[in-house]
């Protein structure tokens, strides 16, 4: 498997620039927002996906069997950044699609929010406004303006799940910026044809969780997800080539060790160029220019 991008810590500034202008530069960079949250920025640009930047969660679930407290402070206050043009959001559930910081986000930003149609009511009733909120379904596609778009796809948390109308509860999303194909997946297992689906859309890099998922999780109302090994089989089947683990290190009941991580990556990813993100912190994304063997592990 050749490398098409590389991923690279490259020293860039951290998340607190997003309170900041966005660069115009042509480099496309992200950041890491904990769980499944990614900020992207490309040529002054920038777009979110699954922010969940507040505590809400806590106070939701406090006293219950899984009291969802943070592993790590929330890496940037949402009503401090600026310039955000887009929002995805891959299913309801909250720290994928958040009231308080969707509230935040609105506080200095007008963004385009896109979110599965089979959940529409629930957009709406977590701050959304109406006119903002593009509601879609797998296959539907969104341009977020000259060089960006959107493609929805189905996801699996556990299953494939749809509404009365046929609408999947769960997306995924491929995010093209400047060329450059992004497969996130939301919440999501293998399923049958998803591999051969991505093929098709010629995805350059997966943003893919790797916490896994057990019966204890499940019977308490927290469906799962992809495990390492699942991941890495995934993009090889897919011929993606690069790869960034997320959806681990906030719960300290839904995660794996990032020690434990690295280690199976390096056992199966073979050709397979694979990042554990650190919160907060700038990668680039940029074509290869280094044999695939140079990249893996970073």
């Amino acid at each position: 498997m050749s490398a098409a991008v590389t991923v690279r810590a490259d020293g860039g500034p951290d998340v607190g620039h997003l309170t900041r202008a966005a660069d115009d530069a042509g480099r496309l960079r992200f950041w890491w927002l904990g769980q499944a949250g990614f900020a992207f920025e490309h040529a002054g640009r920038r777009v979110l996906v699954d922010p969940y930047l507040s505590d809400s969660l806590a106070r939701k679930y406090a006293g219950k069997v899984f009291p969802h407290t943070r592993l790590h402070p929330v890496p940037v206050d949402p009503a401090a950044v600026l310039g955000v043009e887009a929002v995805l959001h891959s299913h309801a559930h909250t720290d994928h699609l958040d009231p308080d910081t969707v509230e935040g986000l609105l506080q200095n930003n007008s963004p385009l929010f896109v979110t599965p149609r089979a959940r529409r009511d629930v957009a709406l009733e977590r701050n959304i406004p109406a006119d903002r909120l593009s509601a879609v379904t797998a296959g539907d596609r969104v341009e977020l303006g000259e060089g960006m778009s959107v493609t929805a796809v189905p996801a699996a948390h556990e299953d494939l799940e749809f509404d009365a109308n046929g609408d999947s509860v769960f997306l995924g999303y491929i995010l093209e910026i400047a060329g450059i194909r992004i497969y996130h997946s939301g919440d999501c297992v293998p399923y049958v044809g998803q591999a051969e689906l991505l093929r098709n859309h010629h995805v350059d890099l997966a943003l893919l969780p790797i916490n896994g998922r057990d019966s204890r999780r499940l019977q308490n109302g927290v469906p799962g997800n992809m495990t390492v090994r699942e991941a890495a089989a995934l993009c090889q089947e897919a011929a993606i080539p690069a790869v960034v683990g997320h959806h681990f290190g906030l719960f300290d009941f839904n995660t794996v060790p990032r020690e434990d991580a690295a280690r199976e990556l390096g056992e199966v990813a073979g050709d397979l160029q694979w990042t554990l993100p650190e919160v907060g912190r700038c990668y680039s994304v940029e074509p290869a220019r280094e044999p695939a063997e140079q990249l893996k592990g970073r």
